[in-house]
């Protein structure tokens, strides 16, 4: 039995959580919400990010350095909206921004997991990422969880959730490592090509078996 008192949670946080990523559009942000559903602790690494780049935060300084103030909307804030189309179109300025960004993350989400596995050590914990395997982030998790679905339709999606044009959706989803080496790499696998039961039906077959996982600390195999 796993006692709070056994964990250094400043080392061992992420080592007891599983990770969620997939391709953008594949239906990530709707397999988290199940997983929330039926009983996981889920938090969105995206949002981090957003918190990091808040005015006042070291990264916000250095990502208005690079990018130029063109990028910050009438409040001072970064404005993704207009931040993202100048990293998607050159993914050298995309590594530097998540290079920039990058430490500040993990700093928080180690906060955010430890917390959590303060206040129940067996919960099932993940982690909502988009980009565990391009950091390498799958070195310090239990286990990973890729969502998937057809490339045609995740384009489709893409295009009808952000309204953006077919050759910017393209040029976003190949911004990112494919979708077929997310799935190799992966430990489980979440098929969003189907319906939203058909989803939620994975998710809570995997949410079982995460759960009793828990009851075998990492520490202790």
């Amino acid at each position: 039995m796993l006692r709070i008192a056994d964990l250094d949670f400043r080392v061992l946080s992420l080592q007891h959580c599983f990770g969620l990523t997939g391709g953008i559009a594949c239906g990530k942000s709707t397999v988290a919400r199940s997983f929330r559903d039926v009983g996981a602790y889920v938090f969105d690494a995206d949002q981090v990010g957003h918190e990091v780049i808040e005015p006042g935060r070291p990264a916000y300084l250095e990502v208005v350095k690079h990018f130029g103030r063109e990028i910050l909307d009438s409040a001072g804030r970064v404005d993704r909206r207009k931040l993202g189309p100048k990293v998607f179109a050159d993914l050298q300025k995309l590594r530097r921004l998540n290079a920039i960004v990058h430490g500040d993350i993990i700093a928080r989400v180690h906060e955010l997991a430890a917390e959590q596995l303060r206040h129940d050590p067996h919960a099932v914990v993940i982690m909502d990422a988009a980009l565990i395997f391009e950091t390498g982030l799958e070195k310090t998790l239990r286990k990973v969880i890729v969502v998937w679905c057809r490339p045609e339709q995740q384009l489709e999606r893409l295009m009808a959730k952000t309204g953006i044009s077919r050759e910017e959706a393209e040029r976003r989803i190949h911004s990112q490592m494919p979708v077929e080496e997310k799935r190799r790499r992966a430990d489980y696998q979440i098929d969003c090509s189907g319906t939203l039961e058909d989803s939620r039906a994975q998710v809570e077959k995997i949410y079982a078996e995460l759960r009793r996982m828990t009851e075998t600390p990492r520490v202790q195999e």
